[in-house]
Order: structure tokens, then C-alpha cells, then sequence
């Protein structure tokens, strides 16, 4: 169900208003906390409620804020910059429009294993 539900979001189109916060450029404040949260709740019910599929219910739309905020939280102890910028721009500033912490989180994680790896028999 969680497969089901994260490539959904993953290929819904949507508009969001509230402002996409960097993890490595977390501060920790109140204010940037909600805007995380803030921009979380858009992006959730844009995924969701607002796209081609309709699948806007409070536990989905409950579960999925969740995910993304633990994603978000993972990010900020991010140790590679290079990777994780790379990532955002092709999911969050290029013409794949996939910006969620969770995509971010898991992206980020394959491509720092994927950094240290290579071509073997």
C-alpha cells in the first residue's frame, strides 16, 4: 500500500503555495517548522485531492504528511550537500515536478549508495 501510495504522489501534477524549505538550510525555528509543515499539507492535498487521482482521504492524507515529515527530518542530517542538491534540482527545479520530502529522502539515499558502488561481476 505504501508503494501504491508513494508512486502515486510521485507522478501527480500540482500547485502548490506554500514555499519549499531546503533540510540543509534548516534552522530549526518555529517559523521554518511550520513552514515545512505548511508546505507539506499543500503538497499532500494537491497529491491527493487536487490530481488525477482521487484519493483524498484524512488517513491517506494523515499517513502520507507523516512520512514526509520524517523524510524532511532525515534530510536535514543529510552529510553529502553535492548529493542532495543534485537531487532537489532534478526532482523539485526541473521538468519532473516530484518535490516531496519523501521522493527527496529516498532519492538521496540511493544515490549516496549508488556514489560508492560500482560496476562488478
Amino acid at each position: 500500500m505504501k508503494f501504491v501510495l508513494g508512486f502515486a504522489a510521485l507522478v501527480l501534477p500540482f500547485a502548490v503555495s506554500a514555499a519549499f524549505v531546503n533540510p540543509m538550510e534548516f534552522d530549526g525555528s518555529e517559523a521554518q517548522k511550520q513552514e515545512v509543515i505548511e508546505y507539506i499539507k499543500a503538497r499532500v492535498k494537491a497529491d491527493y485531492c487536487d490530481g488525477a487521482v482521487n484519493m483524498c482521504q484524512p488517513t491517506t492524507l494523515r499517513m502520507m504528511e507523516k512520512q514526509n515529515l520524517t523524510a524532511f527530518k532525515n534530510l536535514t542530517k543529510a552529510k553529502n550537500k553535492e548529493i542532495l542538491d543534485k537531487v532537489i534540482g532534478d526532482y523539485c527545479e526541473g521538468a519532473v515536478n516530484m518535490c516531496t520530502y519523501a521522493t527527496l529522502d529516498m532519492m538521496y539515499k540511493q544515490n549516496l549508495k549508488a556514489s560508492g558502488e560500482q560496476l562488478s561481476w
